[in-house]
């Protein structure tokens, strides 16, 4: 069954946007207003940096920031304890770092900077400009999945306001031999409210169903969006964060995309919301699981993901949290 493709300026958005939520978890959005040339354009910026000899690219290896930032080459990134084959750039918001005395919670060292690479300057721009095209295609969507809650629009303003906690990827998957191991990005949930995955023309998207794997191939000019870990927390299990992954190319073929994760505030705690007595009784609950357990306080959940995936950047900047007792 292929995935819904809806469209944002349709009047019919809201209740569109409940089924495909409900249903699959997962759909394609046009309508956004998001230029194709500004897709492209950052399309091409990524390749150019991912053709550089490794050595610059690790010039901005994540391992020198301590809030994440930056370059994670091929087999350094696990899902699910297993070795990712992709290579990506993280970038946020450009923002300065927060003080950090010895008694603040070690989340707050997540805010900060981004790395940019000097050989591909023109990269800074175009990833700042796509942070603010999608931060509103995302927020209208947002309000759009408070309306179907039957919520007020802006419900999620309040924790998503100020400092957003978004983060861009730019993502590589090189071919590999599929009959070795065919694990691009490994099957997971998402942990923020929402995610904007611009695909370019190579497919390996595949979302889970009652029935098993289904495919995502790119539709051109959309976005696929997906529910998150939040907004399953918000919403009682109404909604459910869906496991994906993605299967990596044949040899001699490589895929990009281009991930935004919306999140709240670092410092937020995620709304319950009182839902109505109808949609209260289809509400199916938070998923638990003890190896992942999850947090409405943003900061600590938040950095319980980013700690698992980058062991490397943990073990250099977090020894102390990795030291302490688990929560």
């Amino acid at each position: 069954m292929p995935l819904p493709v809806l469209d944002l300026r349709s009047p019919g958005f809201v209740p569109a946007l409940r089924a495909a939520a409900r249903d699959v978890g997962f759909f394609y959005l046009v309508g956004h207003g998001v230029p194709d040339a500004l897709a492209e354009a950052l399309f091409a910026a990524s390749r150019r940096f991912f053709a550089l000899p490794e050595p610059r690219k690790l010039a901005i290896a994540m391992a020198n920031s301590r809030h994440f930032r930056g370059y994670t080459r091929l087999g350094d990134e696990l899902t699910g304890g297993r070795t990712d084959w992709r290579e990506q750039i993280d970038f946020g918001l450009e923002v300065p770092a927060l003080d950090v005395g010895p008694g603040d919670p070690p989340w707050r060292r997540l805010q900060g900077p981004n790395q940019w690479p000097a050989e591909v300057p023109e990269l800074r721009d175009l990833v700042l400009h796509w942070h603010e095209q999608l931060h509103g295609v995302a927020m209208r969507v947002l309000a759009a999945f408070a309306l179907s809650l039957e919520q007020p629009a802006g419900v999620f303003d309040s924790c998503c306001s100020g400092v957003a906690n978004q983060v861009i990827k730019t993502i590589r998957y090189p071919g590999r031999d599929v009959a070795a191991d065919d694990q691009g990005c490994g099957a997971h949930k998402d942990s923020e409210f929402l995610t904007l995955l611009r695909q370019d023309r190579v497919g390996g998207l595949q979302v889970q169903g009652d029935s098993g794997w289904i495919d995502a191939p790119p539709l051109p000019g959309s976005f696929v969006v997906n529910t998150g870990e939040l907004l399953e927390l918000a919403s009682s299990g109404y909604y459910r964060a869906t496991v994906h992954r993605v299967v990596a190319p044949p040899s001699g073929v490589e895929r990009l995309s281009l991930a935004f994760f919306l999140a709240a505030r670092l410092d937020a705690v995620v709304p319950h919301l009182a839902l109505t007595p109808a949609l209260a009784a289809q509400a199916r609950g938070v998923a638990q699981d003890p190896a992942n357990p999850l947090f409405r306080e943003v900061g600590p959940n938040t950095l319980k993901g980013r700690l698992r995936s980058h062991p490397d950047v943990a073990r250099r900047h977090y020894a102390d949290v990795l030291a302490a007792p688990s929560r």
